[in-house]
């Protein structure tokens, strides 16, 4: 049997890291691109690119049948500050891929990761993929954009591609960074002795997905044709703020502290973005093994 042929930008990054790793356990001839740096240790085949660079293009190999773009800056209050860059990466760069893939006639599908954060928040509602969009944040616009940019070159050029939305993901099979976001920041508190800060009453609900259900159901999906030029939320566990805060506070043994929303993360956060995974559950057969209760439980304490 043929062995998928895989590229994937960005494998540096959090996610990429972990999909890189899961690709070659699934048997994927994959090869890793990010900027001019070095790999992480467990990553093969790696080679620099840089996105904002249209020439970097040419050494992706146009036989490829999956292209994974994972390269992109994340924030939220310093994209307003830094909206050049920002645009450039997660924008043009995607751009200057597309581009690439028109004139080398690459037929690979782009499997591309967008996030909760464009969504809408609403409180108690499990949101589906055609719910309505509000973009807060330039790193939102960013991907909102990216999206509807796969979509335009899907049409008018016959470029397939399939996009993720993540909402919140955690846990680390390398070393002790164990998100970029909520969960990471909750634990990095408690690590060091201090009480976990939550803003307000700390009732927002999140969906949490393990790093690896993501990169194993991302893998999964994209191997069936059902799945092509479609938009699919990755569903998790949900848990209020509080509730997570609880689970880390009891584990190292420190306390919660509430505080009032500064008024800037308040302009910024959505209410609920609970995911609703129903559209990826009913076209194919996927698994979530990680509990965020056990995994939290299970955490070695250094």
């Amino acid at each position: 049997m043929k062995r998928p042929k895989s590229i994937l930008i960005g494998s540096n990054g959090y996610l990429g890291r972990h999909l890189a790793f899961h690709l070659d356990k699934n048997n994927f001839e994959n090869h890793n691109f990010d900027l001019p740096m070095s790999a992480h240790p467990e990553i093969n085949n790696y080679e620099s690119l840089d996105v904002c660079k249209i020439s970097d293009f040419d050494k992706l190999d146009p036989q490829a049948d999956f292209i994974f773009m994972f390269a992109g800056l994340t924030g939220t209050a310093d994209g307003f500050d830094r909206y050049g860059q920002f645009v450039e990466v997660n924008e043009l760069g995607l751009l200057n891929l597309l581009d690439w893939m028109r004139r080398a006639q690459c037929k690979a599908r782009i499997v591309f990761p967008s996030t909760r954060l464009v969504y809408k928040g609403r409180k108690g509602h499990a949101l589906k993929e055609d719910d309505p969009k509000e973009t807060r944040t330039i790193y939102a616009a960013n991907k909102l954009n990216a999206e509807n940019i796969l979509w335009m070159y899907q049409n008018a050029f016959d470029i397939d591609y399939t996009v993720f939305r993540i909402c919140v993901p955690y846990g680390n099979l390398f070393d002790r960074k164990f998100s970029y976001g909520t969960v990471g920041f909750f634990i990095s508190k408690a690590e060091a002795g201090q009480d976990i800060s939550l803003y307000g009453d700390g009732l927002i609900g999140r969906s949490f997905t393990h790093v690896s259900d993501i990169s194993g159901n991302i893998i999964t999906a994209i191997q069936s044709e059902k799945t092509k030029n479609e938009i699919y939320n990755i569903g998790g566990e949900n848990l209020t703020l509080l509730e997570l805060a609880q689970l880390v506070a009891k584990k190292y043994g420190v306390g919660i502290k509430f505080t009032d929303w500064p008024a800037m993360a308040y302009k910024l956060e959505s209410d609920d973005t609970i995911f609703d995974d129903h559209k990826l559950c009913s076209t194919i057969s996927i698994e979530y093994r990680y509990s965020i209760k056990d995994w939290i439980i299970e955490i070695d304490i250094p």
